[in-house]
């Protein structure tokens, strides 16, 4: 299985990445092709709405030269799409906010002059994983709505969320009820 995984948290060794890891590595163990892509260390603009995406109705592309070609590439051959960040303000971080908007102007091509063009991730999936400050349902609703509704307008399949919360930050975040729901989310993506 490919798998890629969209990082997007300020904090390399925080929360999100604690509970990324132990998923990534489950999936690894699996056999799963796993490609990393931290969106704080790349140069990502967010999308002009140009349309130049709409003219190639075959691949999954963008007029903008930065780093975002090689994701768009690697979403494209994926099965799974993971999106790992925590939540701002009931939301996705900016860098990852600017990788979904590009993703679905380049992948969706009834933007342009063809209300009926293809959606080129069409049945692949996509997973959330995320952390908060709030309780779940409070903290990450809106941002696991917001996925939800990416999914359904690129012809996705939403594949869940896995939400964590952190709210002392005298505490460590991970123990290992955290690993352990973080296991078994990877584990359900195994054939």
């Amino acid at each position: 299985m490919k798998v890629t995984v969209i990082f997007g948290s300020p904090r390399k060794k925080g929360n999100t990445a604690s509970l990324l890891r132990p998923f990534m590595d489950k999936l690894a163990d699996a056999g799963a092709d796993i490609e990393y892509f931290d969106v704080y260390e790349k140069n990502i603009a967010g999308c002009r709405v140009c349309l130049e995406c709409q003219k190639d109705k075959e691949h999954i592309c963008c007029a903008v030269d930065d780093d975002m070609g090689p994701l768009l590439e690697a979403a494209a051959d994926s099965e799974l799409i993971v999106v790992a960040a925590p939540v701002y303000l009931w939301s996705a971080p900016a860098p990852v906010k600017a990788v979904l908007d590009r993703l679905v102007y380049s992948s969706c091509k009834y933007y342009g002059d063809d209300p009926h063009g293809p959606a080129l991730l069409r049945g692949k999936k996509l997973a959330v994983i995320t952390t908060c400050g709030y309780p779940v349902e409070k903290g990450a609703d809106l941002y696991e709505e917001m996925m939800k509704r990416f999914c359904r307008h690129c012809g996705m399949e939403y594949a869940g969320m896995l939400a964590e919360r952190h709210r002392n930050l005298k505490e460590p975040f991970m123990d290992e009820g955290k690993e352990a729901r973080a296991v078994a989310f990877a584990h359900s993506f195994i054939d």
